[in-house]
């Protein structure tokens, strides 16, 4: 990223900071009461004396724990039986409406269930988190699976590949950009369903601490527990998004300037395993001295423009 976005970003975050700063210490009442807010000055104040005690940080690391471990368990869960959803029959027919009539159900509405099922408060967050970002990860995997073309599948089995080289040689691949768009919903929702269940049934946690503030009516506490819940998910999310990146990097890259012309292409060889890429195939080779004709080789070297 270049250093113009950077600064466009941070002047767009001051933007927003001077103008909650002058709606609340100038006592703004139209329609909108901003009289009872804390100023940017009190909340940064606020902020600055807990960051320097233990039970801030207890309550950011009990929550961390529980994102991580829920969202951790969804990703699992959400993967695999979207993809076994997306490619067998039986488990379409026998996982899909169940999971369907649990799909529109608020992951939060699941706190009696948790009271009831598990014996103690952390492992009922877990289980509501994981809850939360396991539907956007077993949608999106689904999906993304379901748009796979079969000719890549055809090209392994032609190869003598059996299912699990398919599996994830090609299924799990060729679906990855579906699967993380999928995973940066999930952890945006998990983090809305454990921050609220913390404020139901928590014991630590930033949920729990920015309710207590609230119950004593502690407005700036309130407002620095909202800081550090935003904060957080934005570092959550920028991992995920970073990870899916990084692990789709054979995509072709977009250039933010436009479309790349024509001209710019370049051209790459696909080389056949176990051919050495400076020598053709025989068939190829008498193609070229002939024109393309049929029965020239079940895997003739083959060509084709991507950008660069």
């Amino acid at each position: 990223m270049t250093g113009g976005r950077w600064l466009l970003r941070a002047a767009s975050l001051g933007a927003a900071l001077l103008l909650w700063q002058g709606l609340t210490s100038l006592d703004v009442n139209l329609w909108l009461r901003f009289e009872q807010f804390p100023t940017v000055g009190e909340v940064a104040g606020a902020f600055t004396e807990r960051a320097g005690t233990g039970p801030f940080w207890q309550d950011l690391t009990s929550s961390l724990r529980r994102i991580v471990t829920g969202f951790a368990l969804a990703a699992v869960l959400g993967v695999a039986v979207g993809t076994a959803i997306a490619r067998s029959r039986i488990a379409a027919d026998v996982l899909g409406p169940l999971l369907e009539v649990l799909r529109p159900v608020p992951a939060i509405a699941l706190v009696p269930v948790a009271i009831l099922l598990f014996p103690s408060n952390e492992q009922g967050i877990v289980f509501i988190t994981c809850t939360a970002a396991f539907f956007p990860v077993l949608v999106s995997t689904r999906h993304a699976v379901g748009a796979l073309t079969p000719v890549w599948e055809e090209a392994v089995l032609t190869m003598g590949g059996g299912r699990a080289r398919i599996l994830f040689s090609v299924v799990l691949p060729g679906a990855l950009p579906g699967i993380f768009g999928g995973l940066s919903v999930g952890i945006g929702v998990a983090w809305i369903c454990v921050i609220s269940a913390e404020m139901i049934s928590g014991e630590y946690g930033v949920g729990y601490r920015t309710w207590q503030d609230y119950t004593v009516i502690d407005y700036p506490g309130v407002f620095v527990g909202m800081v550090t819940i935003g904060a957080l998910g934005w570092l959550t999310s920028t991992a995920v998004e970073r990870a899916g990146r990084r692990l789709t990097r054979w995509l072709p890259a977009r250039d933010s300037s436009g479309p790349v012309p024509a001209s710019a292409a370049r051209t790459r060889t696909w080389r056949v395993p176990g051919r050495s890429p400076r020598t053709p195939h025989p068939a190829t080779a008498r193609a070229g001295a002939t024109g393309p004709r049929s029965g020239s080789g079940p895997f003739p070297e083959q060509t084709r423009e991507v950008t660069p």
